[in-house]
Order: structure tokens, then sequence, then C-alpha cells
């Protein structure tokens, strides 16, 4: 029996001595990460769209005594290297040489997995097959039989449902019996057509000599005849110039080679279909075909993405509310009392620091964590069940306003998680000009702490119309991120555009592991930073708030907020310590809310904390308050990863600018505006 125990890691070096290395490929969506989970108990993300895993994780499982070096390779649909994804697999593969690879490939949408198989058995690696989402395959009338298609292949075969966890340990048993002993292994490899099979055996004979270490000289003539940029610049360096020049004689005299090899593949590919896959009737409609009439509408899938931005924001609301409420009667407002009585006799400074810092600012923060997980959840969920693609396919026609493609709203997408995955998502994008735009527009996405900081605000601020008002902030980013983006990209780039071509995944019921898991590592995230950044930060604001002892109006804080009220008045924003919130905001979003339960609530928690600032802003003043909240200057953490992803001060600084003009240009414009209705 199988079983792994060892906890996944990431190294440079994924190659571990004493071991059996195993490879687990495949394209996006077909539940590869999934897989590495359950083999390795690594409780990392899976997401359902190319790119997530852009680096090598690696993990130790054992099978009857035997380690095994399993390493996820990014999901990537050939190894062409068009993209760093792919670049990253192909150069593991062929430098590494692990001793199997595992393939993995979608039963429901195995016709176009099977391209990759092609290309990996041309690199003569040992390869076992996991034909995965058999369940989400019926559902769609598809049905694939594992057994033909092993004896078509001349590959094992292994059928798995591995969201169920079904099949998975007999996939890695398998692959570790073909890594001892790959030697009766004789797998039915696609061949080139007929008219140019002489031709790529010329090429072959011209290299076989000059062929760098560990690669292989049939694969090497093979991607010679593609036209493979990188392999024609590699063998163009490691040929000899007279060889050279015939072979690129040979390349040019040919320069329709590729359309034999793709055609032989896709033939070869044919054969296997035929073989083993039993298609649903002719003229049958899908459940995906049948949602995605609405779903990816031009129109219609428009209104339908707003619709499920509405109803993941009355959701939370609805259900979280209460809890927050109940979290501030129940939870912190008794604790708050009781360590100011149990501290009665303890120095001002320790009760002050324990009651009005600890409770005040890091539990009023912590009050909220229901919000952040039913956002999460929700954000799970449609992952989960496919339908981000489509919102990225919807979203398209606009993206390309900005000189952008619907890739770039994937990593967009993961800002309203947090804004630092979705600048470094941003890697997914090959073009740096649109990696650039993507990055700079990203801190103008709503991450869930800003959501939350509304959220927990709006209720008091605007009562029952809180749900549209949270709506429309949104909205309101949105539309800042699209003009900002037109500008930048007619002004700074000069309108370039770049072409987009993606997968849409077949719907299937989510899966609740996965979510959990999705849920618990963001949520996790939030409660280390609670008890990290903002932690350090409510002492700081405290500390400034109380020195140098003549009480709060006095205090560090309050000159520095005074200092700055003008701007705020310009906003309806007087009481300095509305600016001093924001302010804080800049080392972590959420400390807004931990720096008005310091200065507000008095150790009580969320007690009427929003009430009481609600009190003394006016209407057209909240809504300006959450209109800068939402679009103020990145958080630190964004901030650094903008440097890191940008590598230029000069950008990162132009981006902190934007967002201070910007959130101060609405902020006041609105107020004013307000104020005369």
């Amino acid at each position: 029996m199988s079983h792994c125990d060892i906890a996944a890691n990431e190294a440079d070096d994924v190659r571990l001595p004493g071991q059996l290395t195993i490879a687990l490929a495949g394209q996006p969506n077909v539940g590869k990460s999934t897989v590495f989970n359950m083999l390795t108990g690594l409780n990392q993300h899976v997401g359902n769209w190319p790119g997530k895993t852009v680096e090598q994780k690696t993990g130790i499982c054992r099978h009857n005594g035997i380690s095994v070096n399993l390493v996820d390779l990014p999901g990537i649909y050939s190894l062409t290297a068009n993209s760093e994804e792919e670049r990253i697999a192909r150069d593991y593969l062929i430098r590494e040489q692990p001793d199997a690879v595992i393939a993995l490939v979608s039963a429901a949408s195995l016709e176009r997995n099977l391209y990759l198989v092609a290309e990996l058995l041309s690199l003569q690696l040992p390869l076992v097959l996991g034909l995965n989402m058999s369940d989400v395959a019926e559902q769609h009338g598809i049905r694939v039989e594992p057994h033909v298609l092993s004896a078509a292949l001349g590959v094992k075969v292994i059928p798995l449902v591995a969201s169920r966890n079904q099949g998975v340990k007999e996939l890695i048993a398998e692959a570790v019996q073909l890594a001892r002993d790959p030697s009766d292994w004789y797998p039915n490899r696609p061949a080139i057509r007929p008219e140019h099979g002489p031709i790529l055996a010329t090429m072959r004979d011209l290299v076989t000599d000059y062929t760098p270490d560990h690669y292989d000289t049939d694969w090497i003539a093979l991607k010679l005849l593609e036209g493979d940029n990188e392999i024609t610049n590699l063998m163009r360096e490691a040929l000899p110039e007279e060889t050279w020049e015939r072979v690129h004689a040979l390349l040019l005299e040919h320069e329709d080679a590729y359309l034999d090899i793709a055609g032989g593949r896709y033939e070869w590919i044919g054969r296997m279909v035929r073989a083993a896959v039993t298609q649903p009737r002719v003229g049958a409609i899908s459940l995906t075909g049948r949602l995605d009439k609405v779903a990816t509408h031009p129109l219609g899938g428009l209104v339908f993405l707003l619709g499920i931005f509405g109803l993941v924001f009355w959701l939370t609301y609805t259900l979280a509310t209460p809890v927050i409420d109940w979290l501030g009667v129940n939870i912190l407002a008794p604790l708050g009392e009781w360590l100011a009585s149990a501290l009665a006799n303890a120095p001002a400074w320790l009760s002050g620091l324990a009651v009005n810092g600890l409770i005040g600012g890091v539990g009023t923060v912590l009050s909220f964590l229901p919000i952040l997980v039913i956002f999460f959840a929700a954000l799970g969920i449609l992952e989960d069940v496919g339908y981000l693609a489509r919102g990225a396919y919807v979203m398209d026609r606009f993206m390309h306003l900005m000189g952008l493609h619907g890739r770039s709203f994937l990593p967009l997408f993961l800002g309203f998680g947090c804004n630092v995955p979705a600048i470094l998502g941003s890697r997914i994008i090959e073009e740096r000009r649109a990696r650039l735009l993507t990055i700079l527009l990203a801190p103008l996405v709503p991450c869930a702490a800003r959501l939350a900081v509304i959220t927990f605000l709006a209720p008091a601020f605007f009562g029952e119309a809180a749900v549209l008002v949270m709506w429309g902030l949104v909205g309101l980013n949105l539309l800042a991120l699209a003009v900002f983006g037109v500008l930048v990209n007619r002004v700074v780039f000069r309108g370039a555009h770049t072409a987009f071509i993606m997968e849409l995944p077949l719907y299937h019921v989510p899966n609740a592991r996965t979510i959990g898991l999705y849920m618990w590592n963001n949520t996790k995230g939030f409660i280390e930073k609670a008890g990290t950044l903002i932690l350090l930060a409510s002492i700081a604001v405290w500390a400034l708030s109380t020195l140098p002892g003549r009480g709060v109006d006095e205090s560090w804080l309050a000159a520095l907020g005074r200092g700055l009220a003008p701007v705020g008045r310009l906003m309806g924003m007087g009481d300095w310590r509305i600016i001093v919130a924001l302010l804080t905001s800049f080392v972590a979003k959420e400390n807004t809310i931990a720096t008005l339960g310091i200065l507000y609530s008095n150790g009580q928690g969320t007690v009427d904390l929003a009430r009481q600032v609600a009190v003394i802003l006016e209407p057209a003043a909240r809504l300006a308050f959450l209109i800068v909240q939402m679009m103020f200057i990145p958080c630190l953490a964004t901030v650094a990863v903008i440097r890191q992803e940008t590598v230029s001060w000069r950008w990162t600084f132009a981006n902190i600018l934007m967002m201070l003009g910007l959130s101060m240009g609405v902020g006041i414009a609105v107020y004013q505006i307000g104020r005369l209705l």
C-alpha cells in the first residue's frame, strides 16, 4: 500500500540523493495539483486556470518503503516553450531526467490533453498516464475505456478521480514500478507524416555528433524541423559552421515540415480517441454548453458576472454582520471589561496597552474574520466550479481597451483575495508591457481586507442601502481601473495590444476539500498578519496616541493628524482620528479598523464602533471616507512586491502617487458634490 507522510517543500535542487524522482506533468485544469496534494499531503492552493503553479514544487512520498521525490511541474499545453511555465517544465524534464513521468489527462478533454502526451513520449522518458475526472466526463456523456486506451498507447493507464482520492495510490504504485524497471516499456509514439520522414532522418544524421548533454538526438531533430527558436539557437552555437549551413539550408527548404509533425500527432490522437472514447450523441447539448450560453454571452455574460459579484457581497454582508455583532457583544466587550478589571492595579500603561491597544486594535480586526471566511469560500467555489475562466473570457474585450487580454483578468481577479498574489500572478503574462500594466492596475482591485473594512462600516453608515453602496464602491474601483488602464496604455505604451488564447474548462461539482484548503490558507494568512503586522501597528498606534502622556488629544498622533486636517476637511473628515486611521492602512488595510478601535472604542471591541464613526461624519463624508479607503495607496506588502516584480523604484513610486492622487481627488469630488445635493 502507498502512503505519503512527509510534507512537501520548495527547493532549487529538486532531485534528492537515494530516491526515485517522478515528475507530475499535465495541461492546466486536469487535477494535477490535486493529485500532488493527495500524494504528499501538501496543503497548497489548487488553481483552476493556467499558470497558478509557476514554480516547481516538490514533495516526498513513500511507497512500500521506497522514498519518492515527487516534482509538480507547472501546467503546460506543449513543450514548445512559448511561455515561462512551458520553459520551466521542459528544462526540468530534459536536464534533470526524472526516473519516470506521470502524465495527468482529463477524461472529459482527452483529445486535447493527448497532444502534450504525444510530446512527452518523444522525450523517451518512462511515462504512466493518469486518466482523471472520469466522473466529470460521464456527467457530459463521455466514456473512456482505460484498458483500451492503454493497449492503443502502449502505456499503463490508471483511471482515477483525484478529488475523491480514488485511484491515486494505484497511480503512484505503477509509476514507482515503471521507474524501477522501465525495460518492458514500449510506447506507441506518434510519427511524422511520410512526406517528411526522410528529411527528419537526414536532420538526425547531421546533428547526431553535436547533440548537447541531456538532449535526445531524435527530439532535437524534430524540434529543429518544428521551428523551435530555443533549440534552433542552441544548435546554431553547438554545430560547426559548415554543418550549420547544411542544417539551415534544409530548414529553409522544408519550412512546412511543422505541418507534417503536427499532422502526425493529430492523426495519432485521432486513432487513440476512436479506439477508446465514446462521445455523446450528435446534437446533444451538454450542461457546460447550456450554461455557457449565458455565462459567455457578450452582454448577458457581463450582466451575469456583475450579478455574481452582487450575490457574493450580499451573502458576505447578510451572513457575516450578525456574527460580527455577536462577537463584539459577547466576546470582545466582556474580554475588555475583564482585562480592565484584572489589570486595575497594574501600571496604567500596561492596562492601556492590553485594553485599548490589543483588544481595541487586534481584537476588533479579528472580529471581522467571518467576513473573510465567507468571502474566501465564495471565491473558492467560483474558481473550483470552473466559472473564473468564463469571467476572463467575458472581460477579454474590455481588457483589450487597456491593451491587455483576458489572461490579465485572472491575476487581477486574485486581487479580490489579496493584491500581493495578484501581482505575483502576473508572471503568467509573457509580454513585459502587458505584465507591467497588470502590476500597476492590481492595487485598484479591492482586496479582501478593504472589502472587510467597508463591510464592517457600511451597515452603520448607510443602513439597508449598505449592500448597494458596497457594490457601487467595487464598481467605482473597477471603473477607475479601466480608465487608468486605457490612459496608461495609450499615453505610455502607445496603444499596443496582445493576443489571447485560453481554454474554458467543463463545469463540475466543486470539491469541498479544495475549497476548504483555499479558505484555510487565506484565512490563516490573515490571522498570521493579525498576529504580526497588525499587532505591531496596533501597539505603535496606541503608543503614539498615549505619548507624551497628556491624553489622546495632546498626543504625538493627534499632532500628526491635525497637521493633515486641512486635506481631511476637503473630504469632510475634520476629525484627525479619521485621517490617522487612513494613514495606518499603509501597513495593512485592516489597520483602519484597528486604529479606529484604539482611538474610539476604549477597549469595547466592535460595540458601537462603526456607529461612533458614523455620528461624526455627515453622509457625503461617510461615502468619501469609504471611497478613499478603497482607493488609498497600496499596503506595505503590496508596495514591496511591486518593487520586486518591476525591479524599479520609479514604477513603484509612480503607482503610489497614482493611487494617492486618485483616492484624494475622487474623495474630495464626492464630498464637495454630495454636500451640494
